[in-house]
């Protein structure tokens, strides 16, 4: 064994070690999508004094924070996003009304003298002309009340608490205890309220939440006039139920918002529907690995073998690197992880296939030496190929939301952890595999002495695929306008993410037709909504914003038609959001497409780059027509395939061109002259990486094939898209990619118009300082510039 084996080996036994202790250790923390919750995105609004800048949002935050530690929530996350965003993720809380009323609250509290009734009720909630200071607010039984400028505000309290009073009868009330300045504040506001005889509604203080009178108690006729309560507490009664006394409480503990919040994305999710998503994953990702497993096990033997073992450890370094960076999983992150099982084989397919053709090109071929060259020679395109995916889920996770940015982080965590497992662990095994005597008197086990049955067939028809690329291309073209067609007569079913409004997927205790579902809704008074069956007992409801009480109508009538339904997600999103979401989709795919071209471009030739980035274009395009077709939602997730379906189907056509650049510098194993003409060298690339590309599909097919069946609702629109982008890809490398690149070429290489003039006999201008055979000739002394 070498010194480089050696090392190697040394650090494939300590990565899988530690991440081993990792993956015992440390849990991975799970989203709210797979644990269930509720996660709010809290917009903060300026007002007349205040800007809802970075700093008012900071202060927010804090309050928000104590707030939600008051209500006792097991794990809660809060983080600002961007200057005036505030995430909010709320573990094992299924009542988001609950949760935005008490985060959404402003919570300003005041304490108000009463200085008598108002004229009329027409007076109510505004302030008196010429007063500013003054106002009209109804008590809690309706009468209206002329209030005095605030005495005391929320900031002199010190602490409230709820209290039930079983001797004194007064039930569930709040206490509150003034401190510093608000404990002569309280003294005073009581002293002038002493002062008006028992029963006078001057005699009253206004206690006053967020512009509504909540409680206005007498002053005890014991308290003296000017003298006032000295202690700094006193109480708000009121007809307090617990969780209202504990709610008033808890907002007053934690203090006014500093400006008022309004929320713009709202998700719920139940337990049940996360615990059910985790299992389905589980046996997608078992199922889809054994399959790969067994098929690369039939292809390359041996090989194959120890390539299905550097697979699991893939998933023991992915799981552990997760858990190590503290990365949330969430559901489409899941997905990601099992999708990326199948891209972990594309590198060991890549080395195996240039191995098979080193093994086949040499006097004296040895296992070993063809495994050496096959990993020397495939690094390049392993790097292109898994350096574009890295670049989608970049973007995933800079321009993504939600959900599907922990796609993002999952995916680009699988690519490294692939890239490890075909380079370091796959050859640590392989090499020590082929340096065993046995296998070096049987070289027919290990897989790559033999060509394959692709290559083998591909060797005996030898098809020149590139003999007429403008028929490719218009068969590509047709394909183009009938999904094109598809965007414009039946337009896009774009998901709530991106529209706004209000998505709620039920679980009925028995099927039910969606048809009538809309009819029960339409009677109900939403004629708009949405309805879609997903599943045997699901149903999904997306309308425009609902209210809550709409909500409770919505579910009323899905209830009442299936006769028992649960709510398993609800997810609310506000019109600007929508249009921000939208917005950044489209920036997300744009800038995929263009940092595809300026890294293509830059590794490659312009030439290249511009020919994979059209047929990326393609994909796209096509991808996007066969779900308007078929009437499939256009959302968050949907782009999260979609960008995963540009970096997977790119992979393809750099490797492509990568052997394309390799033969025309003459260092493939055929070692081709560099005047063989592109078309040639071209339809030669093809037809060497064809069983690569072939192989690499299939492993990748298992696996998104066990997502579609297994994952359930929430994962088979995922996993159709990208079993769509899969074959539109592995197509779209050969046959579009290439013949774009043929025709630039051809385009690029026309013939220069002859300059004007004279022309010499024999038809040919000799250029300067050339002989009139083209040979360079001496310019003499003395000659002027032509």
């Amino acid at each position: 064994m070498t010194r480089s084996q050696r090392v190697r080996a040394l650090l494939a036994l300590t990565v899988i070690a530690v991440s081993l202790y990792i993956a015992v250790t440390v849990p991975v923390r799970l989203g709210l999508d797979l644990r269930g919750g509720t996660q709010l995105v809290l917009q903060t609004r300026s007002t007349a004094t205040t800007d809802a800048d970075r700093a008012a949002t900071d202060r927010t935050l804090e309050v928000l924070r104590g707030r939600i530690d008051a209500l006792g929530v097991a794990e809660p996350t809060l983080v600002r996003s961007g200057d005036d965003r505030i995430l909010v993720e709320l573990p094992g809380v299924q009542d988001p009304k609950k949760a935005a009323d008490v985060l959404g609250r402003t919570a300003q509290l005041t304490f108000h003298p009463v200085l008598g009734t108002a004229a009329d009720a027409d007076d109510d909630s505004r302030s008196l002309p010429g007063r500013s200071r003054e106002s009209v607010l109804p008590d809690e039984s309706g009468t209206p009340l002329r209030l005095g400028a605030a005495a005391l505000t929320g900031a002199h309290v010190e602490e409230a608490a709820a209290r039930f009073d079983q001797q004194g009868g007064a039930g569930w009330h709040v206490t509150v205890g003034f401190a510093g300045a608000g404990r002569d504040g309280w003294a005073r506001l009581t002293g002038e309220a002493a002062c008006h005889p028992p029963g006078a509604p001057e005699r009253r203080v206004a206690i006053v939440l967020d512009g509504k009178v909540i409680s206005s108690p007498q002053v005890d006729p014991s308290v003296a006039c000017g003298t006032g309560i000295r202690d700094g507490a006193t109480q708000i009664t009121g007809s307090f139920g617990p969780e209202e006394a504990r709610e008033l409480s808890l907002l007053i503990n934690g203090g006014a918002l500093p400006v008022p919040v309004e929320t713009v994305e709202q998700r719920t999710v139940g337990p049940t529907l996360g615990a059910r998503a985790i299992t389905a994953s589980a046996w997608a990702a078992a199922i889809g690995t054994a399959l790969t497993s067994l098929f690369i096990i039939a292809v390359y033997r041996l090989m194959g073998a120890l390539a299905a073992v550097a697979l699991l450890c893939y998933g023991l370094v992915s799981y552990a690197a997760l858990a190590v960076l503290g990365a949330t999983l969430t559901l489409p992150g899941l997905a990601g992880f099992v999708l990326a099982i199948g891209m972990a084989v594309d590198a060991n397919v890549l080395v195996f296939e240039r191995a098979r053709e080193e093994y086949a090109a040499r006097r004296r071929p040895s296992a070993r030496s063809a495994l050496a060259a096959g990993f020397r020679n495939a690094l390049s395109a392993i790097a292109d190929s898994n350096i574009t995916t890295l670049i989608a889920a970049a973007l995933l996770f800079f321009l993504a939301s939600g959900p599907v940015r922990g796609f993002g982080v999952t995916l680009g965590i699988g690519v490294l952890a692939s890239m490890f497992s075909a380079l370091v662990i796959t050859r640590v095994l392989a090499e020590y595999a082929a340096g065993r005597p046995g296998l070096r008197r049987r070289p027919h086990l290990t897989g790559i002495a033999t060509t394959g049955a692709v290559r083998a067939r591909l060797t005996r028809r030898d098809p020149h695929l590139m003999r007429h690329p403008r028929r490719w291309l218009a068969t590509s073209a047709a394909v183009l306008v009938l999904a094109a067609s598809g965007i414009a007569v039946r337009g896009l079913e774009l998901g709530v993410e991106f529209t706004g409004g209000r998505l709620i997927e039920y679980a009925t205790s028995a099927p039910v037709d969606a048809d009538r579902a809309r009819a029960a809704l339409a009677d109900a008074g939403f004629p708009r909504a949405v309805v879609q069956s997903s599943g045997d007992s699901g149903l999904t409801v997306r309308t425009e914003r609902l209210t809550d009480a709409e909500e409770a109508e919505v579910t009323g009538a899905v209830r009442d038609l299936a006769g028992g339904a649960d709510k398993v997600r609800d997810e609310l999103i506000g019109p600007s959001l929508g249009k921000e979401l939208r917005r950044d989709a489209l920036v997300a795919l744009a800038v995929a497409l263009g940092a595809q071209l300026v890294y293509l471009a830059a590794r490659f030739r312009l030439l290249f780059g511009t020919a994979a980035v059209a047929a990326l274009a393609h994909d796209v395009v096509i991808l996007v027509g066969v779900f308007a077709w078929l009437g499939k939602p256009v959302d968050g997730v949907f782009l999260a395939a979609l960008l995963t379906v540009i970096g997977y189907s790119v992979n393809d056509s750099v490797v492509l061109f990568d052997r394309v650049r390799e033969l025309t510098r003459t260092a493939g194993p055929t070692r081709q002259a560099a005047s063989t003409p592109l078309p040639d060298l071209t339809n030669q690339a093809i037809l060497q990486t064809l069983p690569r590309t072939v192989n690499t599909g299939m492993g990748a097919v298992f696996i998104l094939t066990a997502l579609a069946v297994l994952g359930g609702s929430s994962l088979t629109d995922f996993a159709l898209a990208l079993l769509i982008g899969l074959a539109v890809g592995t197509y779209s490398s050969v046959f579009t990619a290439a013949p774009v690149a043929l025709e630039l070429h051809r385009h690029g290489d026309r013939p220069r118009p002859p300059r004007r003039g004279p022309v010499p006999a024999g038809g040919f201008r000799p250029r300067h300082g050339a002989d009139d055979r083209g040979r360079h000739r001496p310019k003499p002394a003395g000659t002027a510039p032509s």
